[in-house]
């Protein structure tokens, strides 16, 4: 027998902690009671066991401290730290206690609790028994929490966002009443339903169930990103998109037109005001406008409104490489989607997911901060608007649709140029070239970089790309398209051959339209020159004129037919059919009958003086 050698003894099991002379020190590993000394001749029947088996016998699992989780190691190292220095005194039983009294105290735990700790230590020698065992979560719920998990996910986790209250009370009439809703005996209490509750609730789901997935994602979720410098990390990713303005305005003969559409690029990367379009019809008209505007020069655009800038104040006349645009039809529409063609690639994000364009909606909500606190008692809208006897705001409208536009315009240049952006995330590089904190010069700065999305692209052809497209004809009268005849020279052949192309019109115009090969766009010109300078929708309504007249006249015209027929009939009928018809002299015959019904038509039309 040596020290710390395990022995059993009848239904014990004994780990040797020391020896002396004819006395041992030991401790029962199966009822963990403190260490005391006894004869060896007592121990004579014992038989030799292993740490294995005392393991099996006590259902401990010896682990590695690696697989222990940190909270598991921290507590495991402070329990032994605790008893380190009762080891050195286990044999002696005073210092021991004394020493357990000394450091329950220090750490303000029961004495008890330090034998315990020390006698699991002592039985199995290994410092992975005093770690916290893990709480298993995995129990079965009992019948009463199977009852309230199905009453939360019945009536409390639904877009009808019920009460826990109201959750419980039905919960307590469904499952714990009897069939003429007599309440049980013995039902949970309110309280124990509000913890399972709380004990079980996830915040996700609480929201998704109850607000909406769209909801969540809008103004719930974790914001763990670093916003739209992920997916735009350099110049070249717009923004689009239209709101209607809040203020109402009037026509130059002080008629009420109402609220105008503001449409707006936003460069994500440096939120500089790419292009904006100020009108009063939205979609692909206002998209058009809007595509114009980001092309165009803005020192002279300005000038057309009696603005003076610079061009560093807003210098963009270029495309943005990526468009970034919600459901919106105009956006989803095959119009829109046409300027692909020339190399922009156009994002559609989720519907109800204004918060990843962010930049563009932040725009709209400062450029409208900025003018309504000028323009109050103008027609400007207050949030009160729609409530139940508020002030006709309708009636204050003093502007015209020019001067609001200047208003707008001062705002986007003191946006782009004077602004200061706060949270931009400036660069080491940006920092040693004192880059100024203004968007338009974030825009300079970010053109010069590597990565910079932008494309050059014509007024013309812009125009040409954006207009609406359909299918045209060729065939003998020419090229048709929407019902109308056009030509061009050099298309004989096709005129002869027939086909199908694909043709862009000008629904404002239908003097000219386009055909569209390999990326050329050919001009036709209208045959129908009745037509010149009509838009699609005033030809329409005279085509459709037309064919009401002719339609409403279709009884008469069937009537005159049958009244002709009628009539040749007749007279047909009143003539004796002559079969012995004479063939010769024909010629002859023809000259008689010349003569005898010639008509001076000078005499007779001195008759008619």
């Amino acid at each position: 027998m040596k020290k710390y050698d395990l022995i059993r003894l009848g239904g014990s099991i004994i780990r040797v902690l020391d020896m002396q002379d004819d006395k041992i020190l030991m401790i029962d590993c199966i009822k963990h009671s403190m260490p005391v000394w006894v004869e060896l001749e007592s121990l004579e029947s014992y038989s030799a066991y292993t740490d294995e088996e005392l393991f099996k016998t006590t259902g401990f699992t010896s682990v590695a401290i690696d697989t222990l989780d940190a909270d598991q190691r921290k507590v495991m190292y402070e329990r032994y730290t605790m008893i380190t220095p009762i080891l050195p005194f286990i044999a002696d039983d005073k210092m021991r206690s004394k020493l357990i009294c000394s450091i329950a105290e220090d750490h303000h735990i029961s004495k008890q609790t330090i034998r315990n700790y020390l006698c699991l230590y002592l039985s199995y020698l290994d410092v992975t028994v005093l770690a916290p065992k893990k709480r298993k979560d995995d129990r079965e719920l009992t019948q009463d929490e199977k009852h309230m998990r199905w009453a939360l996910n019945k009536f409390f986790y639904t877009t009808k966002k019920q009460s826990l209250m109201t959750a419980y009370t039905m919960m307590l009439k469904e499952k714990y009443c009897d069939a003429v809703g007599v309440l049980a005996e013995e039902y949970p209490s309110f309280y124990q339903f509000r913890y399972f509750y709380r004990k079980t609730r996830k915040m996700q789901n609480f929201y998704i169930s109850r607000d909406g997935l769209k909801n969540y994602q809008r103004n719930n979720r974790p914001l763990t990103g670093e916003g739209v410098q992920e997916f735009a990390p350099a110049v070249g990713v717009g923004m689009l998109d239209a709101t209607v303005c809040d203020i109402y305005l009037i026509n130059e003969e002080g008629n009420l037109v109402g609220r105008p559409i503001l449409t707006a690029c936003i460069d994500a990367y440096s939120g500089l005001c790419c292009g904006y379009s100020l009108s009063w019809e939205g979609g692909v008209y206002s998209l058009r406008g809007l595509m114009l505007n980001i092309i165009a020069d803005k020192v002279a655009w300005c000038k057309r409104y009696g603005i003076s800038i610079q061009k560093e104040d807003w210098d963009c006349d270029m495309l943005t490489g990526i468009f970034v645009t919600d459901m919106g039809s105009e956006y989803k529409s095959e119009n829109f989607e046409q300027i692909a063609e020339l190399g922009v690639t156009v994002v559609n994000l989720p519907s109800y997911r204004p918060e990843l364009k962010g930049l563009v909606e932040k725009f709209f909500d400062l450029i409208q901060d900025m003018y309504k606190k000028h323009l109050k008692g103008k027609g400007v809208i207050e949030p009160d608007y729609q409530e139940r006897g508020a002030h006709d705001y309708r009636k204050d409208a003093c502007l015209a649709m020019t001067d609001f536009e200047k208003i707008i315009l001062h705002c986007i240049i003191y946006y782009n140029s004077k602004r200061i952006v706060e949270n931009f995330p400036y660069t080491e590089d940006m920092i040693n070239e004192q880059v100024k904190p203004y968007a338009s010069c974030i825009w300079e700065w970010g053109k010069s970089l590597i990565g910079a999305n932008l494309i050059a692209v014509g007024g013309r052809e812009l125009v040409l790309t954006l207009l609406p497209r359909t299918t045209g004809r060729f065939g003998r009268t020419g090229l048709k398209v929407n019902k109308l005849r056009y030509h061009c020279e050099g298309y004989t052949e096709q005129y002869l051959s027939g086909g199908d192309v694909t043709v862009a019109y000008n629904p404002d115009d239908v003097t000219s339209v386009w055909i569209l090969e390999n990326g050329v766009y050919t001009e036709f010109e209208l045959i129908e020159s009745r037509f010149q300078r009509k838009d699609l929708i005033e030809v329409q309504e005279i085509q459709d004129g037309q064919k009401t007249i002719a339609k409403s006249e279709m009884r008469n015209n069937l009537q005159a037919q049958i009244d002709l027929a009628q009539h040749i009939e007749a007279i047909a009928g009143s003539v004796n059919s002559n079969t012995d018809v004479h063939m010769k002299n024909i010629r002859n015959t023809r000259k008689r009958e010349q003569i005898k019904n010639h008509r001076d038509y000078m005499k007779e039309g001195k008759n008619y003086d």
